[in-house]
């Protein structure tokens, strides 16, 4: 049983690493959530921020004379 432990203690950084990076990106993806829901909950309650005003396109081109 001791020709185990130089594996486990070999294993050991990467399993930590492993898990860091699970939980890194675990919690990107859970803030990517809660701030999409957030958005449309804004979205729901603001309609009026929701129209866009845009201008009307120049169908004039500087070129052509």
């Amino acid at each position: 049983m001791s020709g185990v432990w130089p594996y486990v203690a070999a294993l050991i950084p990467s399993a930590g690493v492993g898990f860091l990076f699970w939980l890194v990106i675990k919690n990107m993806i859970e803030g990517d959530r809660k701030e999409r829901l957030a958005h449309s909950q804004w979205d729901a309650a603001h309609p009026e921020s929701n129209v866009e005003t845009r201008a009307e396109p120049d169908n004039s081109r500087s070129g052509d004379k």
